[in-house]
């Protein structure tokens, strides 16, 4: 007996279900898939960046770099001359559109909880599409047997 689980604990016997209804639930497993895929490859993106900097923090605020010049990025493609005036703050974007300074060590404390938490909603999530993959895996085995099973039955019932 092929069964799926549901969200919330409930489990459906696909056996019971017809080739149209079993069409659906794939389709809806497949959308599910589909955006669950998205939102690991968006967490990935974000976790990156987090990453980009952290590393920005560990190799260009040293004393060495300390009145040098660099380019500041305003949006992805703006950027406008600044010079590092102090290397013992930072100005940390903490979403939305907020700034915040924080110290060198604070900012890269923040963005290594940022890395950590990204990390485990990767893990929960990838749990969560193996399931959904599962699942539809389980949903095309049974579509496939009863789409097998009503063509036969016609030709058999011929001869």
């Amino acid at each position: 007996m092929a069964e799926i689980s549901q969200d919330k604990g409930q489990t459906v016997d696909l056996a019971s279900l017809s080739a149209q209804q079993l069409s659906s639930v794939k389709k809806q497993l497949d959308d599910e898939l589909e955006h669950l895929t998205n939102s690991f490859a968006k967490l990935r993106a974000a976790q990156a960046k987090f990453r980009d900097c952290l590393k920005s923090i560990q190799t260009g605020v040293i004393p060495k770099n300390e009145g040098k010049s660099i380019l500041v990025p305003l949006t992805t493609s703006l950027y406008v001359s600044g010079t590092i005036a102090d290397i013992a703050r930072v100005i940390v974007d903490v979403g939305t559109g907020f700034y915040v300074e924080k110290s060198a060590v604070d900012a890269s404390e923040f963005y290594n909880g940022k890395v950590d938490e990204l990390g485990r909603n990767l893990k929960d999530l990838e749990s969560i599409v193996q399931g959904k993959s599962n699942n539809l895996r389980v949903v095309e085995d049974v579509l496939r047997q009863k789409v097998l099973s009503n063509s036969i039955t016609p030709a058999t019932a011929m001869a």
